[in-house]
């Protein structure tokens, strides 16, 4: 049974990134999501996919540049289709508090060895006030933000993020102890899959949005896809 994970949310039906992305993720029954993180000027963890504030809100400058009282002032509509009513960049700990997940994938993009390591060090010290520690896979393309998690956070499950085939992601996994390989559908052969497998790993392929390929995917025997439209997923998948 391939299960499905909602792309920051629900980011083909809903602004991304955002409480009422998450909510209609949920709506279609979907209990995993997918969703991004980048840290506040003090140090708060907030879901938004990039480091600017630009394509999501229209504002100016970097994310880390701005404390989380101001971000969450920000309207982030414009990650999205049309939607009617403001959505706020939202905090984790606010998602953590409203959305019943039963899996969160959050991924952590590159970092400098400071900023990796006050990253996944909040991440735990949240999962952890909120009781979700087994709940919780940090993923990341970053050797950087990989080694952190290894060092300063072992207990925290942790995935390897692969989008290009140059070096061999299942090496890469390897050696960073991950559980679940984040593997860019282009990649995910199902040579590649079965390797991935034996190894022990949960392999989640991205970003899957047509229901011939979420099929296709399926009936290679992908863990899991992570969907900008996971209502379509269920109804395509569930047939």
């Amino acid at each position: 049974m391939t299960l499905i994970y909602g792309h920051r949310g629900a980011k083909g039906e809903a602004p991304e990134n955002t409480l009422a992305s998450f909510q209609k993720c949920l709506e279609h029954g979907v209990r995993r999501c997918e969703l991004d993180l980048h840290l506040s000027r003090d140090g708060e963890l907030m879901v938004i996919h990039d480091p600017t504030l630009k394509r999501t809100t229209g504002r100016h400058g970097k994310v880390v540049q701005h404390s989380a009282e101001e971000l969450v002032g920000y309207d982030a509509r414009q990650g999205g289709p049309g939607w009617v009513h403001p959505c706020p960049i939202p905090r984790l700990s606010e998602l953590f508090e409203k959305c019943d997940f039963e899996h969160w994938q959050l991924e952590v993009k590159s970092a400098s060895r400071v900023r990796a390591a006050r990253t996944v060090l909040a991440i735990q010290a949240l999962a952890e006030r909120y009781g979700l520690l087994d709940k919780v896979t940090v993923t990341s393309s970053s050797r950087e933000v990989l080694r952190a998690l290894n060092r300063l956070t072992p207990q925290l499950s942790r995935g390897l993020v692969a989008e290009y085939a140059w070096l061999d992601p299942l090496k890469v996994a390897k050696h960073n102890g991950c559980e679940l390989l984040a593997l860019n559908w282009t990649l995910c052969t199902p040579e590649r899959l079965e390797k991935a497998q034996k190894q022990g790993l949960h392999v989640s392929v991205w970003t899957v949005n047509e229901p011939a390929l979420m099929r296709r995917l399926a009936d290679f025997g992908v863990d899991s896809l992570i969907t900008d439209f996971p209502g379509l997923a269920v109804a395509t998948l569930t047939r």
